[in-house]
C-alpha cells in the first residue's frame, strides 16, 4: 500500500518562490499546494495540511506547532513589500486600514505604533485587491506589489515596516516559517525544505526572469527585491526577533499568553548545533 503524501502548503507569492524552488523534485513524498496565507493557517489547524509556510503570528496561536526548517521569509532591513502609508503624521493616526492579506504585518504595525507613540488606532479591514484610495483612513497598510508600486509623494509619512522594526528592535523580523502539526512524521522533509531554499537562493536571477513581468517589475527589480530585501535563513538573531515579536503580540492580545519564558530552544540536528524556534506552552 502506497503511503499518503505529506500535504505541504505555501503561498503563491513572489517572496515564497525561493523557498519552494524544485521542492517537489527534492521531496517526491510531498504534495505542494499553493493557497492564501489565511487559508494555509486554517488548513494547518484543521489538518488539511501537514506542514505549511504560515505567518509568524499564526505560529503563536497553537502550542503544539513546531518549526521544522531554518528556511523562512524574513528581513534584516527594508522589506519593500510591506508599507504603511500615512495621510497624517504617524503619531496622530486615529483610523488605520489593514490589508487583509497579512495578519502578521497587521500585528507588526500595531505593535510599532503602540511602542513608539503609545497609540492604538481604530481598525478597519482593507479587502485584498483594494487600494489606498478605497479608504479615507488616516493610514493604510499595504503588502505585496501594491506596496511596491504605490507612490509615496502624496503622503505625510511612508513606513517600510521591515526597516522600522529592524531599527527599533535592532533585530531581524520573521514574517513566515515552515510549521508542522504535532505528531506529523516528516520523513526527511526538513532536509528537502532547506535544500529547496538553498537552490532557490542560488537561482534568484532565474526566478526573477520568470516572475517579474506579471508583477509589473523589471527583472533587475525583481532580483534585487529577492536578493537584497528578503532573508531566507532562520538563525539565532531571527529567533530572538521572533521572540520579541511574540512578547509584544501578547501585550496587545494578538497572541495567547502562558508560553514559556523563551520560544527559542537549542536543538541538535544532523550532528550540528542549530537554533530553532518551538512552541513551548503546555499541551492542551
Amino acid at each position: 500500500m502506497t503511503a499518503a503524501k505529506l500535504r505541504v502548503g505555501a503561498v503563491n507569492y513572489l517572496n515564497t518562490k525561493p523557498l519552494v524552488y524544485r521542492l517537489e523534485r527534492l521531496a517526491p513524498e510531498a504534495e505542494l499546494v499553493l493557497d492564501l496565507p489565511s487559508r494555509l493557517a486554517d488548513g494547518l489547524a484543521s489538518g488539511r495540511f501537514d506542514v505549511a509556510l504560515i505567518p509568524s503570528v499564526e505560529f503563536f496561536q497553537d502550542p503544539n506547532y513546531r518549526i521544522v526548517s531554518d528556511a523562512c521569509i524574513g528581513c534584516r532591513g527594508p522589506v519593500l513589500s510591506v508599507k504603511l502609508f500615512c495621510r497624517v503624521p504617524a503619531e496622530k493616526i486615529k483610523r488605520l486600514a489593514l490589508d487583509e492579506g497579512s495578519r502578521t504585518s497587521a500585528a507588526l504595525v500595531r505593535i510599532l505604533l503602540k511602542q513608539r507613540f503609545h497609540i492604538e488606532p481604530d481598525l478597519e479591514p482593507l479587502a485584498i485587491g483594494a487600494g489606498i484610495d478605497d479608504t479615507d483612513a488616516d493610514a493604510v497598510l499595504l503588502i505585496g506589489d501594491r506596496a511596491i508600486h504605490s507612490p509615496a509623494v502624496r503622503f505625510a509619512e511612508v513606513w517600510d515596516l521591515g526597516d522600522e522594526w529592524c531599527r527599533w528592535a535592532e533585530l531581524p523580523f520573521v514574517f513566515a516559517m515552515w510549521t508542522a502539526r504535532s505528531g506529523v512524521d516528516l520523513d526527511g522533509l526538513e532536509t528537502a525544505l532547506g535544500e529547496a531554499r538553498d537552490l532557490g537562493v542560488a537561482h534568484i536571477d532565474e526566478i526573477a526572469a520568470i516572475e517579474a513581468a506579471p508583477l509589473g517589475l523589471t527583472v533587475p527589480q525583481c532580483a534585487a527585491y529577492l536578493r537584497d530585501h528578503l532573508h531566507f535563513y532562520l538563525g539565532p538573531r531571527e529567533c530572538r526577533g521572533l521572540k520579541l515579536f511574540y512578547e509584544h503580540a501578547v501585550e496587545l492580545d494578538l497572541a495567547p499568553s502562558g508560553r514559556s519564558e523563551s520560544i527559542l530552544r537549542p536543538q541538535t540536528a544532523a550532528g550540528s548545533r542549530r537554533y530553532v524556534a518551538q512552541s513551548s506552552a503546555p499541551s492542551r
